[in-house]
């Protein structure tokens, strides 16, 4: 079953935050996972929820997924993010 990452994203320290978003891609790409949105234009449609940038993972599973998130690949990379952008993440399964 399909799992989804799904990401809202503010960025502080812009910087920084290229380095990841350059080099982030090729993780997710190695772990089998593909980006099914990526920041640009975001569009409030209704409700208070209004992210500067959302991004949409795809996995073919939860395990598969996990095993990116904990890889020695993306772990470095994800401490980047951390130092800038502050970040809501979760997990999703498909249907």
């Amino acid at each position: 079953m399909a799992a989804y990452l799904i990401g809202e994203i503010t960025v502080t320290d812009p910087v920084g935050y290229e380095k990841y978003r350059q080099l982030a891609p090729a993780t997710v790409a190695q772990y089998g996972g593909r980006y099914l949105s990526k920041p640009g234009t975001v569009q409030h449609l209704e409700g208070g929820w209004t992210p500067e940038r959302f991004v949409l993972l795809q996995f073919d599973s939860v395990e598969q997924l996990t095993t990116w998130w904990e890889s020695p690949e993306y772990r470095p990379l994800r401490e980047l993010r951390e130092r800038s952008a502050r970040s809501h993440i979760i997990l999703s399964d498909g249907v």
